[in-house]
């Protein structure tokens, strides 16, 4: 009984307009779903796992795949995925977006000395620090190269000996039946290397960790949660790699009279009655000194004078500074003595009000 192939665009749940990553995302989705080492003892899934893996492997080869839409499974016959390419579709395919063994979960060990990790320091700033820029003092710890293997984790830092087991890859490929799959390899665990005699001072690792003191300049005009990126300031890599970059995040205090607003500032100043209605000249407070602003007569509660240019937040990506925005709050007083009273009762009967409701702006 001859039984025929299914459409390779039926078997991966394509159409046959879909691209490369369509089809690519359509592979993954059915290997990780059939493959063997999920499905123990079901022949079925592993039946469904080998066409899945033949018609990507027609599919993903613009050759093949054209020969295939032209002349069907007679244009392609013989040239699908053999045993051995699985390893490697899986390799390409979920390498590329994980770079992880897709079934161990171990990370594949690639060619080159790795960098080490990246390091993270909070620092807290009072908003005049942040305005004005400051120069802090930094204390933290990194890993750095251990000086007697110079990184090499090996005593006096002799050249570590090859993985016998996986040749110096860090893999090992196990064929079963007509697949192949490549593991971590157990015995290096992915480094590729063995270490006969570790060096005492840093018991194999290579690296050390060292206390460490930097004074980093912080910006005038930085804000809250701003990062400063240090370069080569964390932790250093593994076999002699480059180190890793620290970051600072700034934590800005809050100020009690003055908000922010990206380059500009914000504050609110009270007022009396009579100097609201009668207009004065007020000192406000700025970061960078006093400064004198007259009040009109008549202004409104809430109403916003004049902004106060260049007095407000040094601009990190150009000169200058924003400007100081300055806002009305009319104060009613809660005490009155007698003589306050009775001439606000003579004011209010010589400005007679029916405190009617207000229209909708």
């Amino acid at each position: 009984m001859i039984v025929s192939k299914r459409d390779y665009y039926e078997v991966l749940g394509v159409s046959r307009e879909s691209g490369e990553a369509e089809i690519k995302s359509a592979y993954r989705r059915l290997a990780l779903q059939y493959h063997p080492d999920r499905n123990q003892s079901n022949p079925e899934a592993e039946e469904k796992f080998k066409e899945a893996s033949e018609a990507y492997g027609v599919l993903s080869d613009a050759d093949k795949r054209a020969r295939y839409d032209q002349f069907g499974h007679a244009g392609v016959n013989g040239q699908g995925a053999e045993a051995g390419d699985f390893a490697d579709m899986f390799s390409s395919i979920f390498g590329d977006f994980f770079n992880l063994d897709p079934f161990s979960g171990q990370r594949h060990r690639r060619g080159g000395a790795r960098a080490g990790a990246d390091l993270k320091l909070d620092l807290r700033l009072s908003f005049e620090e942040s305005l004005q820029g400051v120069e802090k003092n930094l204390e933290f710890r990194h890993q750095v190269a251990c000086a007697d293997c110079k990184g090499r984790g090996t005593l006096h830092g002799a050249a570590p000996s090859t993985c016998e087991q996986c040749g110096g890859a860090g893999q090992v490929r196990a064929s079963q039946g007509f697949f192949t799959v490549a593991r971590t390899c157990p015995i290096c665990r992915g480094a590729g290397r063995i270490i006969r005699e570790a060096c005492p001072q840093c018991r194999g690792q290579g690296r050390l960790s060292q206390p460490v003191r930097r004074k980093v300049q912080i910006p005038a005009g930085v804000g809250d949660g701003a990062q400063l990126r240090i370069s080569g300031e964390g932790d250093a890599g593994p076999e002699g790699g480059p180190a890793g970059d620290l970051y600072v995040v700034l934590a800005v205090e809050p100020h009690p009279f003055f908000e922010r607003q990206d380059d500009d500032l914000y504050c609110a100043i009270g007022l009396s009655f009579p100097q609201a209605a009668l207009g004065c000249e007020l000192e406000v407070p700025t970061p960078w000194g006093t400064e004198k602003i007259k009040v009109p007569a008549g202004i409104q509660p809430g109403a916003q004078l004049p902004p106060l240019r260049g007095k407000g937040v040094p601009r990190l990506q150009g000169r200058g500074r924003g400007d100081l925005h300055v806002l009305v709050h009319v104060e009613v007083p809660t005490r009155l003595n007698s003589e306050q009273r009775h001439l606000l009762q003579r004011l209010g009967e010589l400005m007679p009000h029916d405190n009617r409701p207000h229209r909708k702006s």
